[in-house]
């Protein structure tokens, strides 16, 4: 018998490996993450348990393939016959001048969101308060809607499971005027096909460098992470960023349409230390230098931990590298995360604040430690370069990667009164207006007359059984 051929063998190995993907999302619809087992997969999927261990040997490296093989079906063609007739739309950006006041519905789709703690989710959270406050409308869409299951390596961080068809009703359902799709994950990759599917102009933000960050973690080369980066943002009317630094770094590889967005800092929450204030470091070595941050190999922690400071060294918040890095330094005091008055005291209470990272686009901890007084010390990178220089509110390393440590010394004899004051000039408001400026709204005959449309088409699908 005539052996078959390579092509047809790789054909049945990826449909095999197709079933196995497929039975645990079935898997993940009826029960939580901790009850997915592999006879179980291997039953509801067709094949004997030693086929799954054979194309997955761990349940790490099985979630691993579902998270690409969800993300490859999210930015799949859809089945032609399923498609309803193409909607006369447009997708290119709105140029024409509009009132930033005027309330609209704005549709938010984010894969970062409470209850994770970063300067992402900080800062999508208060700007959607904001909007309110001036009178938009706005809908998140974001994971707690959905079934998730951890980020291989980084298990603070939930993916949507099976969300491309809620997302597109949610959209039907709330009819926006202006879209923004802030990250690049599961709900955003949803979001970005239904805008280019439906010709619906959006907008994008690019709130970290996700190529460097893919690359601290895993083998891959940073031109397969900008590849990924610039598909996704390329259909979007404005791709927000924070920084002139971050605009003109993007520009190099090749991204358009790229608009500012400032960040915002809540000079009430974070105050400098008031008298009768207790000192949360009393009992510790000064001077205190702080980090405030995720505990993660692409924050570049060590280069901070490694530094020959005097005084005591203390860390504050959550991360993968937690338990690590607290055996691998055991002078320095990890607090874990920390949130409300306590934050606040740890910054106010602390000499400098340290910022290692080369890979953030902004760094919103940064503000949040000038408003409590507290000067910082950083590498030249996409915002501390953008904010420190002439601000009297911090010191730059004189290389991303040297330096440091004069930087942190230096810090130390700021005035911190000068550096509250600059920190003042921050406002979420603002940062909530230029928001809204950058958004790429329909016009109001050609949004009526669409969405009027697809609900007219929706009624006909539902009346056809009927028919029958």
């Amino acid at each position: 018998m005539k052996s078959p051929s390579p092509s047809l063998r790789d054909r049945q190995r990826e449909e095999t490996r197709e079933q196995i993907l497929r039975a645990v999302g079935r898997q993940l619809e009826r029960g939580p993450l901790e009850d997915l087992s592999f006879p179980e997969i291997a039953k509801d999927a067709g094949v004997g348990e030693r086929t799954v261990y054979r194309y997955f040997p761990t349940k790490e490296a099985l979630l691993g393939a579902f998270w690409a093989w969800m993300q490859n079906q999210a930015v799949a063609a859809p089945e032609r016959p399923r498609r309803p007739a193409p909607l006369p739309r447009i997708r290119e950006a709105i140029t024409a001048p509009r009132d930033a006041r005027r309330p609209m519905r704005i549709l938010l789709a984010t894969d970062a969101w409470e209850p994770q703690v970063n300067g992402v989710v900080r800062t999508l959270t208060r700007v959607v308060k904001e909007l309110k406050a001036m009178g938009h409308a706005v809908e998140v869409i974001s994971p707690d809607l959905f079934k998730t299951f951890p980020l291989p390596t980084y298990p603070e961080i939930q993916l949507a499971i099976g969300c491309y068809e809620p997302v597109q009703e949610r959209f039907k359902a709330f009819e926006p005027e202006a879209i923004h799709i802030a990250t690049e994950g599961p709900i955003g990759l949803a979001a970005r096909r239904i805008c280019v599917e439906w010709k619906l102009p959006f907008t994008t933000s690019y709130h970290t460098r996700f190529p460097e960050y893919v690359s601290a973690r895993l083998p891959l080369p940073l031109a397969a992470g900008y590849a990924y980066m610039k598909w996704f943002h390329k259909p979007s009317g404005r791709v927000m960023v924070a920084t002139p630094t971050m605009r003109d770094e993007l520009s190099t590889h090749g991204f358009r349409n790229i608009s500012s967005w400032s960040r915002g800092v809540d000079t009430e929450v974070f105050h400098p230390r008031r008298e009768g204030e207790a000192d949360v470091y009393a009992d510790l070595p000064r001077p205190i230098f702080l980090y405030v941050g995720r505990v993660a190999v692409e924050k570049n922690i060590e280069a901070f931990l490694g530094l020959d400071l005097p005084g005591t060294k203390v860390v504050v918040g959550p991360g993968p590298q937690l338990e690590e890095l607290r055996g691998k330094y055991p002078s320095v005091v990890f607090t874990g995360p920390r949130s409300g008055e306590t934050l606040t005291a740890h910054y106010n209470c602390a000499d400098v604040f340290v910022f290692p990272s080369l890979t953030d686009t902004f760094g919103l901890v940064l503000l949040e430690s000038m408003a409590c007084g507290t000067p910082v010390a950083a590498y030249p990178a996409p915002g501390p370069v953008d904010i420190l220089p002439n601000s009297g509110a911090g010191v730059l390393a004189h290389s991303p990667t040297e330096g440091l440590k004069e930087a942190c010394l230096e810090a130390l004899r700021l005035d911190r009164r000068q550096v509250r004051a600059f920190a003042e000039k921050f406002s979420w408001r603002a940062c909530a207006e230029d928001f809204v400026r950058n958004l790429q709204p329909y016009p109001e005959p050609e949004k009526t007359r669409f969405w009027r449309r697809l609900r007219r088409l929706a009624r006909v699908r539902r009346r056809r059984p009927e028919t029958a």
